[in-house]
């Protein structure tokens, strides 16, 4: 059965400046590849068949770097947004897609299983299903509770665990019914919208390997990382 899958490559990458001035952010080189390359590779090799590429900013670059798809043997497109509008309403630009298909950021560094991903969520039915990594914020500080003038409780360095998207995603072709007409509307509305109408949402926790390198920080960690990680990310290679 084939497989389609969009990526999210139209970002300015504004946390990324001044690296993001000349090229966009998916294609910040991450070792021997472009990030996105890397998601190309992946995909590819999870018998992802085809790629829709929603582009805006700097869509020529994207575009000539990446083609047509055929040097990774698979099938890449262009949909191109001409105002910003977040990451779900460029959906609704794309008129061909299936049921189910994969929606991901075109920044994103996992070894997750994008494929066992896709068959979960069409074997069970589901609208939308969201890939989740367990993160821990460790303050740095030691942490008074008070009232008023008087101390209530002391915390030396807590640690706070909490889980985050990872911008993977499968989806129901269904839920773009719900998407406003040329308006921005992004993950977080459509999760809030959602939940308002208690509708079903699956969470499924990645215990491996994410990063997403918007940020300097987690750029240059995934730059120091992706040597000793290749094998690891891209294990259907030579």
């Amino acid at each position: 059965m084939s497989k389609r899958a969009v990526v999210l490559a139209g970002g300015k990458g504004s946390r990324l400046r001044p690296y993001t001035v000349v090229l966009p952010k998916p294609l910040m080189p991450i070792g021997d590849y472009p990030i996105l390359e890397v998601i190309l590779r992946q995909l590819a090799g999870q018998g992802f068949d085809r790629v829709t590429l929603a582009v805006n900013y700097q869509a020529e670059i994207v575009r000539a770097f990446c083609g047509d798809g055929s040097r990774w043997g698979i099938s890449i497109d262009y949909s191109l947004e001409t105002m910003p509008l977040s990451t779900i309403a460029p959906l609704c630009l794309i008129r061909d897609l299936p049921e189910n298909f994969l929606l991901m950021n075109g920044d994103v560094l996992t070894d997750l299983s994008m494929l066992n991903l896709y068959q979960e969520h069409v074997s069970q039915r589901r609208q939308f299903t969201i890939a989740a990594s367990e993160r821990t914020n460790i303050v740095d500080y030691g942490v008074l509770h008070a009232r008023e003038n008087r101390l209530t409780g002391f915390e030396e360095k807590p640690k706070f665990n909490y889980l985050v998207s990872m911008g993977v995603y499968i989806l129901n072709r269904s839920v773009l019914d719900r998407v406003p007409a040329g308006q921005k509307y992004g993950f977080d509305d459509l999760m809030l919208d959602m939940l308002a109408h208690n509708e079903f949402v699956h969470v499924e926790r990645h215990s491996g390997y994410w990063l997403d390198i918007g940020r300097v920080d987690d750029y240059m960690r995934a730059v120091d990382e992706f040597e000793d990680r290749q094998k690891q990310l891209l294990p259907n290679e030579r």
